[in-house]
């Protein structure tokens, strides 16, 4: 059997991992500093919490589930004391891309982070149908990377994480800096930023006089099928003339020429990742 030491066991992330986990067939091993996180943990999971010093003798995979910001310290703190061939999981790529990760050449270093429930699903029960973060109840992808390590280790690394982000559809394999791509920059400079853009839009008609509910109907109303065209899932959709027009029209008004170049470029996003480990 896998030993699995789970850091950070009793925050917002932690308690996510645990509660899949113990439906696993790993030995998780939870490892939590906070009085308060080891109260959470054993009140909403029922888990307890054992020694740091126990848990990284025991471990064959640590897990960090610990902000980006403290990820290189945490794990200089005991990567000495880990045995070597122990994989370490993180949750983002951000601190490795960063380079705020210990020297050791001895154990494995893997990412993996959740793509959550997507748009577009086949999701019937009710609690599936609400869970918009994934890891309860509806099925998600996820997307892995190995920073360093043997080969071997990968699949080992995966089956893991499908445990921990459970029900999992897809894992996809990228490299590091692929997975800097996606987050932070695809998902949350692009996404999150339009995410926010829609909202304000809506607030903005509804300033002007629309009942807010009525604008926020016909925006995620027309956002579904706008999206469903726009990646492909309307077989035969196909936006009319005077949508095409209307973009033609809004997008100088809204974008800045370059600016996926410039949201993309290897620099900034490395920029990017270093701002959040700081």
């Amino acid at each position: 059997m896998t030993t699995v030491a789970l850091f950070g066991a009793g925050g917002k992330m932690g308690v996510r991992l645990a509660t899949n986990l113990a439906k696993s067939d790993y030995e998780t091993l939870h490892v939590e500093v906070s009085p308060q996180g080891q109260t959470r943990l054993k009140e909403e999971t029922g888990l307890d919490c054992i020694d740091q010093a126990e848990a990284l003798d025991r471990a064959d995979v640590v897990i960090l589930a610990v902000p980006d910001r403290l990820i290189g310290k945490v794990l200089s703190g005991f990567v000495e004391d880990l045995k070597p061939g122990t994989a370490v999981i993180m949750l983002d790529a951000a601190a490795p891309h960063a380079g705020t990760l210990p020297e050791r050449s001895d154990v494995t270093y893997f990412v993996a982070h959740p793509c959550h429930p997507p748009l577009f699903n086949d999701e019937t029960d009710p609690d599936a149908k609400k869970d918009y973060f994934g890891g309860i109840a509806a099925k998600q992808h996820i997307v892995c990377a190995l920073a360093q390590g043997p080969e071997e280790h990968y699949q080992i690394c995966e089956d893991i994480a499908r445990a921990f982000y459970a029900p999992v559809m897809r894992a996809h394999r990228c490299s590091v800096e692929q997975l800097a791509i996606l987050e932070p920059a695809l998902s949350e400079s692009v996404g999150a930023t339009f995410a926010k853009a829609l909202a304000d839009a809506t607030q903005a008609a509804a300033d002007r006089g629309i009942p807010y509910q009525a604008a926020e109907d016909f925006m995620l109303g027309h956002l579904t099928i706008l999206l469903a065209v726009a990646f492909g899932h309307q077989p035969g959709g196909k936006l009319s003339d005077g949508c095409l027009l209307a973009i033609k029209e809004a997008e100088p008004v809204i974008f800045k020429d370059g600016w996926l170049d410039r949201i993309f470029d290897p620099a900034s996003v490395k920029a990017s990742v270093e701002s959040i480990c700081r």
